[in-house]
């Protein structure tokens, strides 16, 4: 697991979450922990880093 740093596209805050890098293709819908939005993640591992990350409302 890793802490991953991002924006809110809310609220604008910088709020954190762990990613499990485990899984290589990931979607999901994760509440902001400030504002309580549903924010629409998805993300790409790859050779055990991300390659890519959204977090979209």
């Amino acid at each position: 697991m890793e802490e991953y740093f991002f924006q809110c596209p809310y609220c604008w805050e910088t709020i954190s979450m762990l990613i499990d890098k485990s899984v290589t293709n990931q979607s999901y819908i994760e509440d902001c922990e400030i504002c309580c939005n549903p924010i629409h993640i998805k993300l790409q591992i790859q050779e055990n880093e991300i390659v890519d990350f959204q977090a979209e409302s």
